[in-house]
């Protein structure tokens, strides 16, 4: 099987290659060779490789920084996501588009379904609803997956950040009033593949199995690194002035799969602990000073 997988050096984008590799042919394509936002250059590029499977990894995730670049966040997370689809429309070839929690406003006091309506509350999430639509709308061979609280060893997130500021001895404040799915990129990247294979088509919610707030995960990272002795202090989102809202219910419920009858991805907590034990491994372990 043929696969280009755009965004390729991204946190998810690297573990999408190396699932991928070896049993398909899969290319990695990262912005500085293509540019999403040209329809042009998506159009040369699935030309030139003529491939049965198109995976759009190309995001802009920060969310603090698509609230005051909105222009930049709808060309990309927007735009972007629709010339792949029609790129990939012509071609013939299926799109897998990943999307994000975001596109809700976390009001709702359950978790959040596929079929539910959404309503995002920040520019990222407002560009990454833009980019479902224009999938669905230029690409009626597609698979939508929206992924939540992403971690993974290949780029900067959240429970990295939480250990960096361990090892440095620092006391931590972690908001407890934003709840969701963590969702492990390597996970991510086996279902991903499992889906494919298994013809799943349409929008789907792909996490780690249960949930918990922001302070629960960064507490338990702690303790799969053996770190329960750092201070860890709960407090409200509003003690953080940030640009971008957050939503305080992020929960996405993996309804489709389980009617399809398809594997679920592992409790997050376990996934936390082997993320964590490679992110020590790595660096080594221990506490600064």
């Amino acid at each position: 099987m043929k696969i280009l997988v755009f965004g390729s050096l991204g946190m998810l984008g690297r573990d999408l290659m190396a699932e991928f590799n070896p049993d398909c042919d899969a290319l990695g394509v990262d912005r500085a060779e293509t540019d999403i936002a040209r329809l042009d250059a998506c159009l040369d590029r699935i030309r030139d490789f003529r491939p049965e499977v198109i995976v759009n990894a190309a995001a802009l995730t920060h969310v603090d920084y698509c609230e005051t670049h909105e222009a930049e966040a709808v060309r990309i997370n927007g735009e972007g996501a629709g010339n792949l689809a029609k790129a990939a429309d012509s071609s013939g070839a299926l799109l897998v588009h990943y999307s994000t929690d975001y596109v809700f406003d976390g009001l709702k006091p359950g978790p959040y379904l596929e079929g539910d309506a959404p309503n995002p509350l920040s520019v990222y999430g407002k560009s990454k609803l833009l980019g479902e639509e224009r999938v669905r709308k230029h690409c009626p061979n597609h698979l939508i997956l929206r992924i939540s609280w992403l971690f993974g060893p290949n780029g900067a997130n959240f429970i990295e950040k939480i250990m960096d500021a361990a090892k440095q001895g620092k006391d931590l404040r972690v908001v407890e009033d934003q709840k969701g799915s963590p969702t492990y990129t390597r996970d991510v990247a086996a279902h991903t593949r499992r889906m494919i294979r298994a013809n799943c088509r349409e929008t789907y919610h792909l996490t780690n199995q249960g949930t918990c707030t922001r302070y629960e995960l960064a507490v338990e990272a702690l303790k799969s690194a053996g770190m329960e002795d750092v201070s860890v202090a709960p407090v409200s989102s509003g003690e953080f002035n940030l640009p971008a809202p957050r939503p305080c219910n992020s929960v996405l419920e993996n309804d489709r799969l389980k009617r399809d009858g398809l594997p679920l991805m592992r409790p997050w907590q376990n996934a936390v602990k082997e993320y964590v034990r490679g992110l020590l491994e790595f660096s080594g372990g221990g506490r600064e000073g």
